[in-house]
């Protein structure tokens, strides 16, 4: 294995364009999962993607050139799948399951290409915008933050001399360490990287991965993101994300087809998948609604990923759920994702010990936390709560209420509409860091 010494290639940017995605495989797995499935029951359905800073106070359009975004948006198009990468999609095992992604799947995935952006600045931040078929907009989320995340990195550092650099990266590369050290002491803690979106840039998490898979050995269960599994023989991490329930909802004629929409997306879901696949993600319209009105099959399914209200209480609330649903909380899987950092690992991971079998995925705090590591005080690498989310399905706008009242999206009209139908129980605002 080739180490990059990561500050000299920081520092020796002499050419025209350093490309930030260079593989349609620096995505995350979940996004491969759902792309099969929306081609399947959705195929002709359009909906526009669009980023949205939730750290208000950076103002990206004044930090990062509009010209650089383009050109690494106008790359990123320009990328296919290799034939070396369908190979390994097509006969790769995951979740113990050969040929997860059908023949036809792989055929078309071949002459796959990103589809247009919408790109402007306003009041000092950018509106990026993706408009055309599920099918195609979808692939944007991960690549379109990859890349503005790196590009406000590099624009952090650069004019940093090659030392001060060297140290900057001694420093985070001794942080992460550190909380590795402390993970280590977790019986039976499973963890995977979930850090693709919001990381520093790419070679910056292929160190952490290839870190953390050395430091805490079998405990490291693999990563979300799917080049770095094929590159370091990992398993690839994932299930579904927010945008199946929230197109769900947009395209629902009446209350009533709302009020079922999460549920019709997830009986799709399983017809499509089955075993660890099966882990539903409560929280689009507010957990105790979804919980509340969930038919009997989900709680069958193999566990959930609570992802916006605290992990212990969100934990044991679906744990009581289950309870009273006659099911064994025991044979049941949480998994945790939402901000996770080595303390609330720690702390969730002691308190469900024995009762549930729980996973975590680490994100934004793995492959983005240069807090304190710079030198000179001056370089703002801080993380920032940067998410690509569904506004529009074919010209209506979408909604997500989340359990955390900061974290929701859509139109005021809108969300009225669908706290009315799910009603607001149970949703508690609290300040939005990664």
């Amino acid at each position: 294995m080739t180490v990059t010494d990561i500050a000299s290639r920081t520092y020796n940017h002499g050419w025209r364009l350093d490309p930030i995605v260079r593989s349609l495989l620096d995505t995350d797995f979940y996004k491969l999962l759902m792309l099969q499935m929306i081609r399947r029951f959705y195929p002709d359905e359009h909906v526009t993607f669009s980023v949205i800073n939730r750290t208000h106070h950076v103002r990206l359009g004044d930090v990062i050139d509009e010209g650089e975004l383009r050109a690494q948006l106008d790359h990123a198009r320009t990328v296919r799948f290799s034939k070396k990468e369908l190979i390994w999609l097509a006969g790769n095992t995951f979740y113990g399951k050969t040929q997860m992604f059908s023949p036809d799947f792989i055929s078309w995935l071949a002459t796959f290409q990103l589809p247009e952006y919408e790109l402007h600045t306003v009041d000092g931040q950018y509106e990026l915008h993706f408009h055309g078929p599920w099918t195609h907009t979808t692939m944007w989320e991960i690549p379109a933050l990859a890349i503005i995340n790196e590009l406000r990195s590099r624009q952090a550092m650069k004019g940093q001399g090659r030392f001060v650099l060297d140290v900057l990266y001694a420093r985070a590369k001794a942080k992460l360490w550190t909380k590795v050290e402390r993970l280590r002491k977790l019986e039976g803690l499973r963890l995977s990287d979930f850090g693709t979106r919001r990381r520093h840039g790419f070679l910056w998490q292929r160190w952490c991965v290839e870190a953390v898979k050395e430091g805490l050995g079998p405990a490291f269960t693999g990563t979300s993101n799917v080049l770095l599994a094929m590159d370091n023989d990992l398993e690839a991490i994932g299930t579904n994300a927010h945008e199946l329930p929230m197109v769900a909802a947009a395209l629902a004629k009446d209350d009533t087809e709302l009020r079922w929409a999460p549920y019709l997306i997830l009986d799709q879901w399983r017809q499509t998948y089955d075993g660890n696949l099966l882990i539903a993600l409560p929280d689009a319209f507010g957990t105790k609604a979804f919980l509340r009105d969930a038919p009997e099959w989900v709680a069958d399914w193999t566990g959930f990923r609570p992802d916006s209200a605290p992990p212990i209480s969100a934990g044991e609330e679906i744990i009581q759920w289950w309870k009273e649903k006659g099911r064994n909380p025991k044979d049941k899987l949480l998994i945790f994702s939402d901000g996770m950092d080595v303390g609330s690992i720690e702390e969730t991971h002691r308190h469900f010990a024995g009762r549930v079998r729980t996973s975590f995925g680490w994100g934004t705090n793995l492959t983005n936390d240069f807090v304190g590591c710079a030198p000179d005080g001056t370089a703002d690498l801080d993380p920032i709560s940067l998410v690509c989310k569904v506004t529009g399905v074919n010209g209506k706008p979408a909604v997500k209420l989340s359990d955390n009242p900061e974290k929701a999206t859509g139109s005021p009209t809108e969300i009225a509409r669908y706290l009315r139908v799910f009603g607001n129980a149970g949703r508690v605002r609290s300040a939005v860091h990664v």
